[in-house]
């Protein structure tokens, strides 16, 4: 009997969507009642700042009034007949104590120079001050001009601002003088600002510019919520008061209402659109992912390295395009292959499996590994693997992830860069025998002449019939002496200019100091040089050219018998030295010239660069590069005993 699984009745879109409307509408009401609320509070704060800064204005013009009025009537009183009465001096103080907003007073004459001092009063015309600034002085012109009290523009002293009220004078029709008084800023609107006013906003008096010269608040400034300016005239200039009211603290209940409200609401939109949210999250995650997807295939397709991946069995996972156009397979040839692959040459198989073994437990090397392989076509060519961990994404380790680099190319630059330095080092050698050749010529032809020589005495002896058969055993182990001399020069230069590929093998140090000074031991003598050999024994041997080594030491001693040319000839003394070092083993050659400058050595090892004005400059540079390349090193350093020693070491073999 077949049973049928019973089908959930379909949800009409309407259950879901009046719930929402419903909830949504109640959450704007009450958002929309919140902020009726609010608009009504801000109005009403806005009124009250107005009204309060009205207030303040009309305070502040009333205290400039009756000041100016006091100061008319000081006016009058200063430059009438009761000036030297003592009693306007307790005037002037009882002025200065009932205006706080006034800093000093002071007395001009007619031109606007200081009159004298009394208290409060600044400026002794007799002490030479004259404390008067432009806009005071403008000022005072003005009201000259008009016969009206006058304020002038604000102006800085001390890091604080100040503005000035001048009160002409005139007597007889004439101005006799003018009282000024100049007032602080800071200290009106300390003075004149009420507590109750600071406890709520902050009061400043700005200029056209909008420069604050002062202000009074006894609260912390925070997020400005409303502003009124008004006119600050008197004094004018442009001068505004600026009333600032910043958000206080809203009231605690209100504000948790509020939060209760918004959060139900919140609450059921959120149970509502739970699914909703769920969904809209899984398509944004794979709108993501395949972004990310597009942008890291992207990446990877634009590569020239190829990237390989393996599993833990060796097998191919992952391979990119430029590993198959590198290989000439395409993926699908590739991908869940396990070794021999087919990219693997046959000649090399053997080397590729131990690197594959070796890769596949971890012991890669991190500079890599260099193996053979070959294109579907069946070209080889050389590629440099760098392996490293694959890790997905629990952190396990899930394979290897190879990047495949092919050096081909490199290594075709770097054997044709190889075969030109071998054909440079063979130059240079076939040029040192050049420039010895007669030197040579004479070595060789010493025992020929002793061989032609003992030939000769020994056919006349043949011929007179006398003789002996020990002499003339004794006359051809001479000659064959002779010959075994010029046979050893002959082969001698004959293994230096030969040309050959790099023979890397055991060698004994000493024995190829000896070579070479052999080589140029006549040379030294025909140019008063002796050549003194300190050889170390029992050296460790070093694997490399002997040839390429006999270079070096004729380089360094032909350089070392020129730089002693200048020398009396019995200061000509070339030490040929042979240690044993912690690696290996070193090689000194000292001279006992005229030394090397430091600026030149510096640069003595550079391509042509010499020291010699017939140089060609290669000599040294092809030594440090014959040392460098059997893995030693050469410098040059100074000789106590005046002169140079170059030295180099090998390391042990």
């Amino acid at each position: 009997m077949e049973t049928t699984v019973p089908r959930l009745p379909k949800l009409q879109p309407w259950y879901w969507t009046v719930p929402r409307i419903a909830v949504g509408l109640f959450v704007l009401a009450v958002i929309s009642l919140l902020w009726l609320l609010h608009r009504q509070e801000v109005e009403e704060q806005r009124a009250s700042l107005i009204g309060d800064t009205l207030w303040v204005e009309q305070n502040l013009h009333f205290n400039l009034s009756r000041s100016q009025e006091q100061l008319q009537q000081l006016g009058q009183d200063f430059f009438g007949a009761e000036r030297a009465n003592g009693s306007f001096d307790a005037r002037i103080r009882s002025y200065l104590l009932n205006n706080p907003g006034i800093v000093h007073v002071q007395a001009l004459d007619a031109d606007g120079l200081p009159v004298r001092r009394d208290p409060g009063v600044v400026g002794n015309a007799a002490q030479g001050e004259n404390p008067r600034t432009e806009s005071v002085y403008q000022a005072f012109r003005l009201s000259r001009s008009t016969g009206l009290p006058t304020f002038s523009a604000g102006h800085e002293s001390g890091g604080e601002w100040f503005f000035a009220l001048v009160v002409p004078h005139f007597r007889d029709g004439r101005h006799a003088g003018s009282l000024v008084a100049a007032y602080s800023f800071r200290k009106l609107l300390a003075d004149q600002v009420p507590w109750w006013f600071a406890q709520k906003y902050r009061l400043s008096v700005v200029d056209a510019n909008g420069l604050a010269l002062g202000s009074k608040s006894n609260i912390e400034a925070g997020e400005e919520t409303l502003r009124h300016r008004i006119p600050f005239d008197p004094p004018g200039h442009g001068l505004v008061l600026v009333a600032t009211a910043y958000q206080s603290e809203t009231s605690l209940p209100r504000n948790l209402l509020t939060l209760a409200i918004v959060a139900l609401g919140a609450g059921v939109l959120a149970s509502l659109w739970a699914q909703r949210r769920h969904m809209q999250k899984r398509l944004d995650a794979e709108q993501a992912l395949s972004k990310e997807y597009a942008f890291r295939k992207a990446m990877e397709d634009s590569l020239f390295t190829g990237l390989r991946a393996r599993d833990l069995e060796g097998r191919i996972i992952y391979v990119n395009p430029a590993f198959c156009r590198m290989t000439g397979f395409d993926a699908a040839e590739l991908l869940n292959r396990l070794p021999p692959m087919p990219y693997w040459a046959p000649e090399e198989r053997e080397a590729t499996q131990a690197a594959h073994r070796r890769s596949l437990a971890g012991q890669s090397p991190s500079e890599g590994v260099e193996l053979r392989f070959q294109r579907k076509n069946g070209e080889r060519f050389d590629a440099l693997i760098y392996e490293a961990p694959l890790i997905d994404a629990e952190g396990r380790h899930a394979g290897w992830m190879g990047s495949v680099v092919d050096i081909t190319e490199r290594k075709r630059a770097e054997e044709l860069a190889r075969q030109q330095q071998e054909k440079l080092q063979f130059t240079a050698r076939l040029v040192t025998m050049g420039e010895m050749a007669s030197t040579l010529a004479h070595e060789i032809n010493q025992p020929l002449s002793a061989i032609s020589s003992y030939t000769t005495g020994c056919m006349n002896r043949l011929e007179a019939g006398d003789l002996p058969r020990d002499e003339l055993r004794e006359t051809l182990g001479k000659l064959a002496s002779q010959a075994q001399r010029a046979g050893r020069v002959i082969r001698r230069i004959y293994d230096f200019v030969r040309r050959s590929e790099p023979q890397r093998a055991p060698c004994d140090v000493n024995a190829v100091v000896e070579d070479a000074v052999g080589l140029i031991e006549g040379d030294a003598r025909k140019r008063g040089v002796r050549i003194v050999l300190a050889l170390a024994e029992k050296l460790p041997t070093v694997r490399a050219d002997s040839v390429m080594l006999e270079q070096v030491l004729l380089n360094l001693m032909r350089n070392g018998i020129d730089a002693m040319q200048a020398m009396q000839p019995a200061e000509r003394q070339l030490i040929v030295r042979t240690a044993a070092v912690e690696d290996g083993v070193e090689i000194d050659v000292a001279d006992c010239g005229a030394g090397i400058a430091a600026e030149a050595a510096a640069r003595l090892f550079e391509p042509f660069f010499s020291t010699k004005p017939e140089g060609m400059g290669m000599g040294l540079n092809i030594c440090r590069s014959i040392v460098e390349s059997h893995k030693g090193r050469m410098w040059v350093e100074a000789n106590p005993a005046g002169g140079s020693v170059f030295r180099f070491t090998l390391p042990g073999g």
